[in-house]
């Protein structure tokens, strides 16, 4: 029997449980929290078949959003629960103006509005969705301009999943992305899309793109701006980070008659 327990704890490895907060991702960065570099420790302990884990969160400045604090501290939370094995889980968020406040509710359970009181809004599912959706748009974006580098004769306003790469990094992205906001994902379903998920007119998709393009340039923007404070307000955090792909120049872009060059 103490073998067993043994064994069940050893399951319950600091590798197990970072790759649990890989599933985690900054709302705001669409990025893991694990390639950013803001999981700063992990630690396994506790008596045989019943291990503890306790991870602590770091963010590149000590007044980063409350609101998105939370849901990655809840996040983190919930991913390790998650872990087979895992017998508790503590996550702290370390340095920040409202970590005392979000580590007691993360404690004793609250929740977001039983911690922040009449300071939260109304639910947090809201701002999830936005950037959900904000995700998508980018997503997207990278899978036509991908597209566009191997073919810029591509018809874009007629363009569907079924025509994408099957297997590349950006097009497995935008199914993900698409069935997390519940959007078809079979390969008849058109890629350029607004955010109801509805098809725009031919003449409409250069707008649909370009707006689509500047979402993407804003959280590419804001990824590399926090990763950067993270390294400046913890030097050698650089070494938790995962590099990103180089971003490659922007195309010029004119959509004509349904056909992006």
């Amino acid at each position: 029997m103490t073998a067993l327990l043994t064994d069940r704890t050893a399951e319950v490895s600091e590798g197990r449980v970072r790759a649990a907060l890989g599933t985690v991702v900054d709302p705001e960065l669409d990025e893991p929290i694990t390639d950013v570099g803001f999981v700063r420790s992990v630690t396994v302990h506790g008596l045989p078949g019943r291990p503890t884990v306790e991870v602590h969160l770091r963010l590149p400045t000590s007044f980063c959003a409350p609101n998105f604090a939370w849901l990655m501290v809840s996040d983190a939370h919930d991913a390790v629960s998650a872990v087979p094995g895992v017998e508790s889980v503590v996550v702290e968020l370390d340095d920040h103006h409202d970590s005392d406040l979000i580590n007691r509710g993360m404690a004793a359970g609250l929740g977001y509005r039983g911690t922040f009181g009449h300071e939260a809004e109304e639910s947090l599912d809201e701002l999830r969705a936005t950037f959900q959706r904000k995700a998508h748009t980018a997503a997207m974006e990278r899978a036509i301009t991908a597209l566009l580098r191997t073919d810029p004769t591509v018809d874009v306003a007629a363009l569907t999943l079924g025509d994408l790469p099957a297997g590349e990094r950006t097009t497995d992205a935008l199914l993900r992305r698409r069935a997390t906001l519940g959007l078809p994902v079979d390969a008849g379903a058109p890629v350029l899309v607004r955010d109801d998920g509805t098809r725009p007119d031919p003449a409409q998709a250069e707008m649909v793109l370009r707006r689509a393009r500047s979402v993407r340039i804003s959280v590419d923007g804001n990824a590399h701006f926090c990763r950067g404070l993270l390294t400046t307000r913890y030097p050698g955090s650089e070494a938790d980070q995962t590099p990103r792909p180089e971003d490659r120049p922007l195309l010029p872009l004119t959509v004509s008659k349904g056909t992006a060059r």
